[in-house]
């Protein structure tokens, strides 16, 4: 099926072999080398709250020693051939958000939870569903080792729950969130592919059939006013390092929404 037609019906698409090893290699070196500093203020939080993921892997504080490894991190994590494949299937306008990286809980008691992402937010349900098909929010998986790690309901990015995906997702009515959902796909993934899906999708991590995980996760998508709030100004690169990086589309326009919602902050 053709990618831009299999996201359109499903959600997701899964792309073989869009980076190449060299790729893969230099995005892991530094990935490790910001988990390990991340690691180190937060392993008591890691094993005490079953931590999953960590996010703003952009952020300085992660570069304070070498403020060129961080052009090279944003350079790494947009190649042509992924920016490119992005216009072509979702058009202009497309902005980065965030990274996040995700991996095993300490133990393996934590149960894999369904959710659309917007529910962690302050944006009441009703109004994330009215706004469901006007929203592109996107996930594109980087994993950096072979994984079975996340299972997505194919079509939820264009409806709504079901009664039942409801009463899961939210914990209603004696429901738990870990339940097993009707059509829920589970996605195979080896270093070098990447995965495209709707972060308003339903969808969950998988923790028990991969010993060690590694995923980098880029969350990008299109303006939306429910959206831009979320923008952080330290994980986007500076004017300097802007000028430096060759394909540096999505964090233009990123940095121009963020430094418009900073100047609204500060004119209220």
């Amino acid at each position: 099926m053709e990618i831009s037609k299999q996201y359109a019906e499903r959600g997701y698409a899964v792309i073989k072999k869009l980076l190449n090893q060299d790729e893969i290699e230099k995005i892991t070196i530094i990935v490790d080398l910001i988990y390990d500093r991340w690691l180190n203020e937060n392993g008591d939080a890691l094993i005490e709250h079953q931590l999953i993921n960590m996010h703003s892997l952009t952020h300085p504080r992660y570069f304070k020693n070498n403020k060129s490894e961080r052009i090279k991190f944003f350079e790494l994590i947009a190649p042509e051939q992924l920016t490119d494949l992005i216009e072509k299937m979702f058009g202009k306008g497309i902005n980065f958000h965030n990274t996040q990286l995700f991996f095993n809980p300490y133990t393996n008691t934590k149960t894999p939870y369904w959710h659309r992402d917007l529910q962690y937010s302050l944006i009441e349900d009703s109004i994330q569903a009215q706004e469901q098909n006007n929203i592109l929010s996107l996930h594109i998986r980087i994993p950096l080792i072979a994984e079975k790690g996340i299972e997505l309901v194919p079509g939820t990015h264009k409806r709504w729950d079901s009664e039942l995906e409801r009463n899961v997702r939210l914990e209603l009515n004696g429901h738990i969130n870990s339940e097993k959902l009707p059509g829920g796909i589970l996605i195979e993934l080896e270093p070098r592919d990447i995965l495209i899906f709707n972060a308003q999708m339903i969808h969950r991590g998988n923790y028990g059939l991969n010993k060690v995980r590694k995923a980098l996760d880029l969350c990008i998508g299109k303006q939306h006013h429910l959206l831009s709030g979320f923008l952080d100004r330290d994980i986007l690169p500076n004017d300097d390092e802007i000028r430096c990086i060759s394909n540096n589309q999505w964090y233009v326009l990123a940095k121009d929404i963020a430094d418009q919602n900073f100047a609204k902050e500060i004119e209220n």
